[in-house]
């Protein structure tokens, strides 16, 4: 059935792989609510976990994990260190998997289906 869609792709193992890594590393509540949070700006520890409700041990270790994904960076600025969203994918990600739960949440049809009822 796939060989009849014109131009049809499948992404390579390596994509697959980081992506699927990616997806796995945002599949925490704390996390993305730390992500969301850096989206807004850079930020510290103490002040993620204050925004995240979560105690700043705890966001330390969600930090280095998110960095070692590359989701986030830090800079440092003589002992602290400042968070911020390492680019603009990870606003698209967040964008995107928050729209889904909200249409989730509040039963809503997606676009799809909602542009094809009308023109029915």
């Amino acid at each position: 059935m796939h060989s009849s869609i014109e131009n049809f792709e499948m992404p390579n193992e390596e994509q697959v792989h980081l992506a699927a890594e990616s997806f796995r590393l945002m599949a925490d509540p704390t996390r993305i609510k730390v992500l969301w949070a850096l989206l807004q700006g850079e930020s510290s520890v103490a002040c993620l976990a204050e925004l995240a409700g979560a105690a700043p041990a705890a966001v330390s270790q969600h930090l280095a994990k998110l960095r070692l994904a590359g989701l986030v960076k830090g800079r440092r600025e003589g002992t602290f260190v400042y968070y911020s969203a390492a680019d603009d994918h990870v606003k698209g990600l967040l964008d995107q998997a928050l729209f889904h739960a909200d249409h989730l949440d509040r039963d809503l049809p997606d676009a799809d289906a909602s542009s094809a009822t009308r023109s029915a």
